[in-house]
């Protein structure tokens, strides 16, 4: 998909003055107007008239305040709209050829880190790719769970997917939420929020005492054939995208906690062969 058109975003969302916008993602971020027009090598006084409308910026300063607020690529063609230009992010699917790059180099961490599991997903945790080792663990799991999308966060919560198998499910969900709520106040996505509501309901126990002190990460912990897996994660994301789908992926690459576990995903990965 090429970048979307300035009017199908002012028939997706109500037209808003690029003022409304900024005062909402300065106000999310904290932000006095002194604080951002310091940032951004304006008088306060400008950037007050931009907000109220009686300025209009330009599209460098559209996107020199978009960047000092860390706005999200996909809100910052919604801010360029509403200022009156043209989007400047375009959204491709990851086989589109501009991004054979970065889709090959996805493959190739997820490849690498066998025998260990990995996998990619986008801005709303769904499943977009994973090696081989992430499906044995998933083994058993209904199939409806498993239908497209397969959204990852979902399956850690849900009782008859992986919140079952954890061992550790306090700690390993509270993790998980606090990740998710810090997107949701990054990014102000209405779909992240809905999920975030959605596994706040589930049944998952309250987070127990402090790791020890000698802990070094939050591991999650699986039963898995009579034995308990232990894994620390990574999360990975692009440097320095300029599309949309590229921005809003991230992988995820587990690595053994213990030496039973590294063993025994050796074996799993023998198996596979």
């Amino acid at each position: 998909m090429n970048a979307p058109s300035a009017t199908a975003i002012r028939t997706a969302r109500p037209q808003r003055h690029v003022g409304d916008h900024l005062r909402e993602w300065r106000q999310r971020r904290h932000l006095s107007q002194l604080d951002l027009a310091g940032d951004a090598e304006i008088s306060a006084r400008h950037l007050s008239f931009v907000e109220t409308g009686r300025a209009a910026p330009s599209r460098d300063m559209v996107l020199k305040l978009a960047e000092r607020l860390e706005v999200p690529l996909r809100e910052r063609n919604v801010l360029l709209v509403a200022a009156g230009f043209a989007p400047a992010f375009p959204q491709r699917p990851l086989d589109d050829p501009a991004l054979k790059p970065a889709r090959a180099a996805i493959d190739l961490v997820l490849k690498a880190h066998e025998p260990n599991p990995a996998l990619a997903y986008d801005r709303h945790w769904n499943l977009v790719s994973a090696n081989r080792m992430v499906m044995p663990l998933l083994s058993g799991i209904p199939a409806r769970l498993l239908g497209q999308p397969v959204n990852i966060l979902r399956l850690a919560f849900h009782p008859e997917a992986l919140a079952a198998r954890t061992v550790n499910l306090g700690e390993w969900s509270s993790h998980l939420l606090e990740r998710l709520h810090r997107q949701c106040e990054t990014t102000a996505d209405p779909e992240l929020i809905k999920l975030y509501q959605e596994l706040r309901s589930y049944p998952v126990p309250a987070r127990p005492a402090p790791l020890p002190a000698d802990s070094v990460a939050i591991p999650f912990r699986i039963r898995f054939g009579g034995e308990v897996l232990s894994f620390i994660s990574t999360t990975m994301i692009f440097g320095t995208p300029v599309d949309i789908t590229l921005s809003e992926l991230a992988l995820e690459t587990f690595f053994p906690a213990d030496d039973p576990t590294a063993a025994r995903m050796r074996t799993i990965a023998a198996s596979l062969t």
